[in-house]
C-alpha cells in the first residue's frame, strides 16, 4: 500500500467527487469511500481492493478525525496525514486562512486579473499560485507549478471555458459567507437601518478612513450583486461599480465617503 504515489492532484481529485458541496468536509460514512477510490487511484484493482486494505487504512488513519464530536472529517486533517508537506500545502492554505471579507479578495483579484478581463487565465493563475508559494517561504519547480495550475484550473473552473471568475476563485481562496447576508434589508424603522449601516460600512472601510475606495468600493459592489445574482463576472462587477460610483460619488474623487454612501440609501446619519 505505497501512498507515496497519492498526490495533490489525485487527493483533490477524490476528494471533490465526495465533498459535492464544497464546504472543506465530508461525513466520517464517506471515509471507506474515499479509501477504495485512493487505492483505485493507485492502480490496486479488482480483488486488491478489499475491505481488509480499506480497514487497514482507517485503522490508519483514524486519528486524523473525530467522528463521535463531529461526526465528518475536515479536508486539512485527511491532506495533513495523507499527503507529503510540499504536497498538501496546495490543499491546505485555502483552509487555514479562509478570508473573512470580500475587500481583500477584491484585493487579489484585481492584484491577478492582469489584464482586466474579468478573468483569471491560467498563465494569471500560475502567478497568483508562484507567489503564495514564495509568501510562505516554499520552493516549488517549473513542472511541479505547471502541473499545480493545471489541478487547480481543472477543479475550479466549473464551466471549463479555461479561465476563472469571481465565484470559482472565491472557493479556491474559501472565502467566507457574505457579510450582508447578516443583515436584513427591509429593517423596519430608520434606528434600525442607521445601526446597520454604521455596522456595514465599517466592515468594507478596512482603512479606517471614512471612505470607501479602491478594493474596498469592489468588495461593497460584489457582496451587494450577490444577493440578487449569486453568480457573478468580473465583468458584471465593473459595470456596477461605475454605476454605483456615479450615482453616489458626488464630489467626483472616486471614493464613496460615508455620507455619500448613506444618501444614496436614503438615510440621515445626524
Amino acid at each position: 500500500m505505497d501512498l507515496d504515489r497519492l498526490d495533490a492532484s489525485g487527493f483533490l481529485h477524490i476528494w471533490t467527487l465526495l465533498d459535492v458541496d464544497d464546504n472543506g468536509y465530508i461525513a466520517a460514512t464517506q471515509l471507506d469511500d474515499f479509501f477504495r477510490r485512493v487505492l483505485e487511484k493507485l492502480g490496486e484493482k479488482g480483488e486488491e481492493i478489499s475491505e481488509h486494505n480499506i480497514r487497514r487504512l482507517r485503522e490508519r488513519f483514524v486519528s486524523a478525525y473525530d467522528v463521535s464530536a463531529v461526526g465528518r472529517l475536515q479536508i486539512q486533517e485527511l491532506a495533513a496525514m495523507m499527503l507529503p508537506e510540499e504536497e498538501n500545502f496546495l490543499l491546505l492554505f485555502r483552509r487555514e486562512t479562509p478570508l473573512d471579507n470580500s475587500v481583500e479578495f477584491m484585493r487579489i483579484w484585481r492584484n491577478y486579473d492582469t489584464d482586466s478581463s474579468g478573468f483569471i487565465s491560467a498563465a494569471e493563475l500560475k502567478g497568483f499560485l508562484q507567489d503564495l508559494f514564495l509568501q510562505h517561504r516554499k520552493s516549488v519547480t517549473a513542472e511541479k507549478l505547471e502541473e499545480y495550475t493545471v489541478t487547480m484550473m481543472k477543479m475550479f473552473d466549473k464551466n471549463q471555458d479555461g479561465r476563472l471568475d469571481l465565484n470559482d476563485l472565491a472557493r479556491i481562496l474559501a472565502l467566507k459567507e457574505n457579510f450582508l447576508l447578516k443583515f436584513k434589508m427591509d429593517a423596519c424603522s430608520q434606528e434600525d437601518r442607521k445601526r446597520d449601516f454604521e455596522k456595514i460600512f465599517a466592515h468594507y472601510d478596512v482603512s479606517k478612513t471614512g471612505a470607501l475606495e479602491g478594493p474596498e468600493v469592489d468588495g461593497f459592489v460584489k457582496d451587494m450583486m450577490e444577493l440578487v445574482k449569486p453568480s457573478i463576472s468580473g465583468t458584471d462587477l465593473d459595470k456596477f461599480r461605475k454605476a454605483l460610483l456615479g450615482h453616489c460619488d458626488i464630489n467626483g474623487d472616486g471614493k464613496i465617503q460615508k455620507n455619500e454612501l448613506a444618501l444614496c440609501l436614503g438615510l440621515k446619519l445626524s
